[in-house]
């Protein structure tokens, strides 16, 4: 694909990683020369330099060819104005903008029309271009959500709308199934099936088969059905009782998003250093406690009783305000700590010590992209263990004579190494794969890359064929 990325900041850069290894033509938009000219020095990419939002541009950098447009600048109204230039003067197929503040998500329909979807239908659109919005403060609450919900989880992530999930839980010595064959997993829980579709041990994936051991700390990926999500966890770790005392430092987007989710459902604190900030909240919160402060102030974490706290999440818009409080947060007697860390390099330093969980908004906006830009029937894309692999739905189309899986059983399909399917959702039953499952046409298949180069491999042996003379 001809790929157009605006904006070569953080995401963008990355993104642009991810894409130029999978052997698309890349151009990348900035007007930071020195930061465009580090980046060509690692990746095979086009750079232009210039304001993303003008026309000329645009132009230079092939907007007028592009297959796709990514505007991911640092300011919402250049990745908006962006796109509209480029439908309008380049008529650009498909325009993705991230869109940062909440005051314009009030305003979604008006602005974008149905913005969220994957068709090229300009019938319905708002004032602004937009075929895909993406909002990351929402992606970010949405996966603390999750974490919350599964006490004890690093990753949570949903397919099918909801009726599976793959979990990525720490092994710790005591759980049950710790020091035994994955096998045993069938006898310790003979009523709930479920795949275990990755083991990642000291940072290298192993592939795992009934016979694998599982060991302290190796960070397991499963999949299963959405009931049955809590019992496995339990199997690989002490069960966590649910949290009912939080603690959130940070009144932005995130933890005022947070904190209206949770406060019926949870005794919710939420700490807030600028008083005009912390009023506002308190007018907001209908059920929980505003509390005005600095989050990294070791006397008031102890008036404030943080040694009751089942969690405490730091979703601050500074990384070292969020590793030093729940760092802190930990010593003092905090339950569960989860920082927001947005710098890439500082997740793998900190998870697993005094952070229990180290929550990426970059690699959950990675994974809203990818779903966008992956060709064929894909559905859902989640970006794992920081962009090394990745998790992927797609649909089975077309028939035995069209199609390279279906009427096949899992145990044939010719799978690049590294990929396995773990799940299927037929209709609304949820199939856990086995060697003998016979794919069926419209199943949703989700399966797991533990290496991002066969991505193209598995959208070509899900593509239908066309047949000629039939």
């Amino acid at each position: 694909m001809r790929i157009l990325i605006l904006g070569a900041g953080q995401v963008g850069s990355t993104l642009a990683m991810h894409l130029a290894r999978e052997n698309n033509d890349i151009t990348l938009v900035d007007n930071d020369d020195l930061r465009l000219k580090d980046i060509s020095e690692h990746l095979d990419l086009r750079t232009v330099h210039g304001n993303a939002a003008h026309p000329n541009v645009l132009q230079s950098a092939g907007a007028d060819n592009a297959d796709l447009l990514i505007a991911v600048t640092n300011s919402d109204e250049t990745n908006m104005v962006a796109c509209q230039i480029a439908d309008s003067l380049f008529k650009t197929p498909l325009k993705i903008a991230r869109v940062r503040a909440p005051e314009y998500s009030a305003y979604e329909t008006e602005l974008f029309g149905d913005a969220d979807s994957k068709e090229d239908s300009r019938e319905g659109k708002g004032g602004f271009a937009i075929d895909v919005l993406i909002s990351p403060e929402q992606l970010v609450t949405q996966s603390i959500m999750g974490l919350i919900e599964y006490p004890g989880a690093l990753q949570v992530l949903d397919f099918a709308g909801g009726k599976v999930r793959l979990v990525a839980v720490r092994a710790y010595y005591g759980g049950p199934l710790v020091g035994s064959a994955i096998a045993a997993l069938r006898q310790h829980m003979p009523k709930v099936d479920a795949r275990v579709a990755a083991i990642f041990r000291r940072g290298k994936p192993i592939r795992p088969t009934g016979a694998t051991i599982i060991e302290a700390d190796d960070e397991v990926f499963f999949l299963a059905a959405s009931n049955h999500i809590q019992a496995i966890i339990g199997e690989l770790q002490k069960l966590e009782r649910p949290y009912e005392r939080i603690l959130i430092a940070g009144g932005g987007h995130i933890g005022l998003g947070l904190a209206e989710a949770l406060q019926y459902d949870a005794e919710v604190k939420i700490i807030e250093r600028n008083p005009r900030r912390a009023q506002l909240i308190s007018e907001r919160l209908k059920n929980a406690i505003v509390l005005q402060g600095d989050g990294t102030d070791e006397q008031r974490l102890k008036d404030w009783n943080i040694e009751m706290a089942d969690a405490f999440i730091a979703v601050t818009n500074s990384d070292q305000a969020n590793i030093m409080s729940a760092m802190l947060a930990k010593r003092l007697g905090a339950g569960k700590t989860l920082a927001l860390i947005n710098q890439a390099s500082y997740v793998d330093i900190v998870q697993g010590r005094d952070i229990d969980v180290a929550i990426s908004p970059e690699q959950v906006t990675i994974s809203a992209l990818l779903t966008h830009i992956r060709r064929g029937q894909v559905s859902q894309v989640h970006s794992l263990r920081r962009g090394a692999a990745e998790a992927i739905e797609t649909t089975a189309l077309g028939d035995e004579r069209s199609s390279k899986v279906v009427g096949r059983p899992i145990g044939n399909v010719p799978l690049p190494e590294g990929c396995a399917i773990g799940a299927i959702v037929r209709d609304e039953e949820v199939i856990i794969a086995h060697d003998n499952i016979i794919i069926q046409e419209n199943d949703h298949v989700i399966l797991f890359l533990s290496d991002k180069k066969h991505v193209a491999a598995i959208e070509r042996l899900f593509s239908v064929e066309t047949m000629f003379g039939s």
